[in-house]
This record gives structure tokens, C-alpha cells and sequence, in this order.
């Protein structure tokens, strides 16, 4: 990875960072409606799995996946929309938190259904196949996931049709309130390749082993040789939800997190050591993405909410 090619993957993660932050405060003053559920910790794995992806390839996202949208390049003034239900939003507020989905960026959408990515990246990757089109499709999943009939049948479709498919498994270390050790007991990298899948384990904090899987996960699809899985151990650092009280963790674990297992801080000091950008480049990115998120937000909540003709627009197709 080049100078500018790294710039850019610290500004996706530092955007998700500052969003998710600024989410969290005004969550707990009560101006955003609905559940969230929030991604730091795990930003290395959003920027890694979508830093080579264009808007002609696909992801399909979890109810974290707010992350996973800013990294495919949505637009996180209109999130911000989406978020506080307000006119203007990504789905014109109707979706919010758990439903945010841009079509024109490959963002199939995110999902308040466990197992609910890895059968619509499927069909995504069927798309692509019968299109001949030289494009990969990703289904984002968690440990809770990974015990959900639609993935383990996603997985069989995959390879059994050779699709060109991207499972990235997002090993937070917990499915809700229980330990994943406990609810999806193994290896999840062996249990994806035991469908014959090619499948390997690497640390989600560390940006460039997140990028580099996804890089030859890539190349696979496109010479044909079919679906791939990323297990991306990363925890996450806040509850399931916020306002998740999170007596299942460890005393201090999240504050260890925070001390040692930055994505951010690790991206900073790899990259500056390789000379991919200097100190100075990497804090003004810092203020310049606090200023984006911040005016993203004010504008947010000065908007309007979306006018009451619009209640029983979008509600079905038509073909």
C-alpha cells in the first residue's frame, strides 16, 4: 500500500471512530430514537474488507453496521439524517440505526436480522456470476451469526455454485450477552472451511492483516476460484447495545482493549514506521474528520422531520 492508499484507510477508520463517539453521547441525551449498536474497536475490519471494493461490488451488513457503511463510502451527513429520523436521511428516516442502505454505493443494506447478510450477499454473488461481471460480493457476520442456519446454508450455496463471495466474520467475542466461546464452541475458521471454502484467521485490530486476506479473497473471486472467509478477531469495546450494562465482561477489559488493542493507534504506528504519511498528515486528519462528523451531526439535529405525505411512500415495489 502506497502513501495516499493509507491516508485514506485512516480516514475511514477515524470517521467511523468520531461517528460512533459522537453517536454515543447523543444517544445517552436521548436525541437519537430506536437501538444502536456501536463498532469502535472494530474499525480496522470495515476499512480492510471494503478499502479495495468499488461501488459495483456489494456488501450486506448486520445491525452494527454503521461501520460497515461509512467504509463502502455512504454518506455520513445523510446517516446522520437517517439516525435522528429526519428528512433528507439515507433512507429518508425511515430505516434509522439498524437499517441503513445505499444501493448506488453497493451497500445492499444493514440488517436487525442474525444471519441475515450472508443469503442476500449470496444472491448478490449469483448476480455477479450470471452477469459475468469481474466484481465479489461480501456478507458481514458475527460470532452469534455463525450459528444461524441462513450462513451455514449460504456457505454450502457458495461453494456448491462457486460464487464469488466474501464471508467476513467479525469474532467480537460475544453473540449479545453470551460469551461466543460458550454459544458457537470451535474454530469458526475450520467450520467454514469444512465446506471447502478457502478460510483463515487474522487479527481484526491490525488494518493491513484485515486488508491483505481481503486482497487475496479478491483475486480468488476474480480468477474464479470461488467464496472465501475472514475471521476478524476484534472486540468490540461497547455493550450490544448502548445502555447494555455488560456485567457478562470481565472487570477491565474494555479499558485493556483501549490501552492495547486500538486498531487506530496500531494503523499509526505501522503506517508512520513504513513512511506512509507523517504525524502531522494523520492529526490533521483527526481535526479534519472531527469538524465533518460534528457539522454532520448539528446539521442533523437542526433538520426536519420528514413530512407526513411521505408515511406510505417506499413501502412496496412495484415491477
Amino acid at each position: 500500500m502506497d502513501k495516499t492508499g493509507a491516508l485514506s484507510a485512516y480516514r475511514t477508520m477515524r470517521r467511523i471512530r468520531e461517528f460512533e463517539t459522537r453517536i454515543s453521547k447523543e444517544f445517552a441525551a436521548g436525541t437519537v430514537p430506536g437501538m444502536t449498536h456501536l463498532y469502535i474497536g472494530q474499525e480496522a475490519v470495515a476499512a480492510g474488507i471494503c478499502h479495495e471494493l468499488t461501488n459495483e461490488d456489494y456488501i450486506a451488513s448486520t445491525h452494527r453496521g454503521h461501520g460497515h457503511s461509512i467504509a463502502k463510502g455512504c454518506d455520513i451527513g445523510a446517516m446522520a439524517l437517517e439516525l435522528f429520523r429526519k428528512a433528507g436521511g439515507i433512507c429518508k428516516g425511515k430505516g434509522g440505526s439498524m437499517h441503513i442502505a445505499d444501493i448506488s454505493k453497493g451497500m445492499l443494506g444493514a440488517n436487525a436480522i442474525v444471519g441475515g447478510a450472508p443469503p442476500l450477499a449470496g444472491g448478490a454473488a449469483l448476480a455477479i456470476k450470471i452477469r459475468g461481471q469481474r466484481n465479489v460480493a461480501v456478507a458481514f457476520l458475527g460470532d452469534g451469526a455463525a450459528n444461524q442456519g441462513t450462513t451455514l446454508e449460504a456457505m454450502n450455496f457458495a461453494v456448491a455454485l462457486n460464487l464469488p463471495l466474501v464471508f467476513a466474520i467479525e469474532s467480537n467475542g460475544y453473540g449479545e450477552h453470551t460469551l461466543a466461546s460458550y454459544a458457537a464452541p470451535g474454530d469458526l475458521t475450520e467450520r467454514a472451511a469444512a465446506f471447502g471454502m478457502h478460510a483463515e484467521k487474522v487479527d481484526g485490530t491490525d488494518f493491513f492483516a484485515v486488508h491483505d486476506a481481503m486482497t487475496r479473497a479478491i483475486e480468488r473471486a476474480h480468477s474464479g476460484n470461488g467464496p472465501s472467509a475472514i475471521e476478524c478477531v476484534a472486540k468490540r469495546w461497547h455493550g450490544h447495545f448502548e445502555g447494555d450494562p455488560q456485567l457478562y465482561r470481565p472487570k477491565g477489559e474494555v479499558d485493556s482493549l483501549r490501552k492495547t488493542e486500538d486498531p487506530l493507534k496500531k494503523f499509526r504506528a505501522v503506517a508512520q514506521k513504513k513512511k506512509l504519511g507523517s504525524k502531522k498528515e494523520y492529526d490533521q486528519i483527526d481535526e479534519e474528520v472531527r469538524d465533518e462528523v460534528a457539522q454532520a451531526v448539528e446539521f442533523a439535529l437542526a433538520a426536519p422531520q420528514p413530512d407526513a405525505s411521505e408515511l406510505l411512500t417506499d413501502v412496496y415495489a412495484t415491477y
